[in-house]
Parts: structure tokens; C-alpha cells; sequence
């Protein structure tokens, strides 16, 4: 039989990893179960091992699998059936393809191969994703640095002001401001020393929409 805490530990990972298929954080569980500090959640995750309910997966930061409920203790919903591109049940790390670079300046050729980048779930929703490179610096002032990667969520459609992966002309894709003006697509930089970009809507297949980025440090 577990304790108070113990259930409420075990409810509490099985409810997160079926909403989200991410463990909560130590300190996500240590708040959500009025615990003064860390070393407690630490013991309570050490009881459930023991007890045979968790088990923690080696060389995975905060990977937890729930192995049996507690009876009388339904999760409070079913865990949804696999996705493609979903991150695994106790992972919070999943890879997409990195398909090489893309402009923040002037448009060049798009998706120049592909290899897997990991990325932290968290930065991603819901729905497929890739990563491009950012190459240039036309949108500095949104944030986005050259040798940035950019995380787009899969999409062909876009709203105004959303900042999307265009592809032009079926062979160049840049990523800018998506805005409609009149019959055109025009294609906004963030910043002021480049023009929009307009062309045709025949000539321009939105591609996805920025998702996240991430950043490398030397």
C-alpha cells in the first residue's frame, strides 16, 4: 500500500506523461506536491522504484515510465495512441530532421539534405516538425540570429504576422513575416536595412511556421 504522497506522486507523473508524453520536472512535482524541498521527491520516486510503479530510464534527463497504477487509481485519462514525430512516453528529448539552411536575408536553395537534430520537447508542440540553419541576419530584431536553428511546425497555411518558412518559386525558401497585401504575398524582413520581399501567390508555398529556435554558444 502506498502513502498519501506516494499516490499522489504516481497520479501525478502518469497524468502528466499521458497529457503530454514528457515527465514533469523535479521541481514541477516538488511544487505539486506542497514539498518543502527536491530531496523529498527524490525519496518518493526512490519508494515507487522499489515498489516496482516507476522505473527511470537510463541516460535521459527526467525520464520516467509508470509500470503499474496503484488499485482504485485510474489515470484520468488514457495515454493517446503513437504519433509520428511524437517524443517517447518518458522521453523529454526527440530528434527532427535538420534539412540544411535557410535564408533570413535573401532567399537561397532550400533543404539541402537532412540529418537529425535533437530538441528538447518542450520547444515543440503538437504536429510534425523540422530544423533549418538560419543563414543571414534580416531578422535580427525578431530574435533570430545567423547559425540559429529554427524550429518550424509543418504547415501550408499562414496568418498574418506569423513568422513562416516560404518556399519560392519551388526551389529558394527564406524565413520571414508572412502578411497578405491585396493580390500579393509580401514577405516582411525584421530588419529595417532590407526590403519586403512581394511576389505572386502562385509563386509561394508557405512550408511551416517557427515553432521555437535554439541557439549554440561557443
Amino acid at each position: 500500500m502506498l502513502t498519501k504522497k506516494q499516490h499522489e506522486l504516481i497520479c501525478f507523473i502518469n497524468d502528466r506523461l499521458a497529457d503530454s508524453g514528457v515527465s514533469p520536472s523535479f521541481e514541477e512535482m516538488k511544487d505539486a506536491l506542497d514539498l518543502k524541498s527536491k530531496s523529498g521527491v527524490h525519496r518518493l520516486i526512490s519508494a515507487l522504484e522499489e515498489r516496482g510503479f516507476l522505473r527511470r530510464l537510463p541516460n535521459r534527463a527526467r525520464a520516467l515510465e509508470v509500470l503499474k497504477m496503484p488499485e482504485r487509481a485510474e489515470p484520468k485519462r488514457a495515454a493517446p495512441p503513437p504519433r509520428r514525430a511524437a517524443p517517447e512516453p518518458a522521453n523529454d528529448i526527440i530528434e527532427i530532421p535538420l534539412h540544411g539552411r535557410i535564408a533570413a536575408g535573401v532567399p537561397i536553395e532550400a533543404f539541402e539534405g537532412s540529418t537529425m537534430l535533437p530538441v528538447p520537447a518542450a520547444l515543440l508542440g503538437a504536429g510534425e516538425h523540422f530544423a533549418l540553419e538560419v543563414s543571414g541576419d534580416s531578422m535580427v530584431e525578431a530574435g533570430i540570429l545567423d547559425g540559429d536553428y529554427a524550429l518550424i511546425r509543418r504547415q501550408d497555411v499562414a496568418r498574418d504576422g506569423e513568422i513562416v518558412v516560404a518556399l519560392i518559386e519551388d526551389h529558394e525558401a527564406t524565413l520571414k513575416y508572412f502578411r497578405r497585401e491585396g493580390a500579393m504575398i509580401r514577405l516582411d524582413p525584421a530588419n529595417r536595412a532590407y526590403d519586403p520581399q512581394r511576389y505572386p501567390p502562385s509563386h509561394v508555398r508557405v512550408q511551416g511556421k517557427l515553432s521555437g529556435l535554439l541557439r549554440r554558444y561557443d
